[in-house]
């Protein structure tokens, strides 16, 4: 893979991440207050947000090793720290139960605002 392709793809992934975050946190804050914006599929877009979060970090591990692109460290900071956002919010499910939506919604939004520093440092 040409460093150009892996970079663009690495560019889509990143907008696909900070944009269904942001969607994801949103959803979860508005179903904190409105009862008909709680289902299941909130849960499964939620999911796939954050799986989009790793395959994020994967893609830019493939970019810097296999295309030998040199990334500034704090862009690859902000893109660990997305990953290590989604951990501690996943760990915390259980303790803030009672708090779930609001939970999920910040942390996904916080993940999206992670995300869009770390797009900022890498340009």
């Amino acid at each position: 893979m040409s460093a150009e392709v892996a970079s663009t793809v690495h560019t889509a992934i990143g907008w696909a991440m900070v944009l269904s975050n942001g969607a994801a946190g949103l959803w979860a804050l508005g179903a904190r207050r409105w009862e008909a914006l709680r289902h299941r599929s909130l849960w499964w877009f939620l999911g796939g947000a954050w799986v989009l979060v790793f395959v994020q970090l994967t893609s830019g591990v493939i970019l810097m090793r296999a295309a030998a692109v040199d990334a500034p460290a704090f862009h690859v900071f902000y893109g660990v720290c997305c990953a290590v956002a989604v951990l501690f919010v996943y760990a915390y499910r259980q303790q803030l139960e009672h708090r779930r939506y609001e939970l999920f919604g910040l942390g996904a939004l916080f993940i999206m605002g992670l995300a869009i520093r770390a797009m900022f440092l890498g340009s």
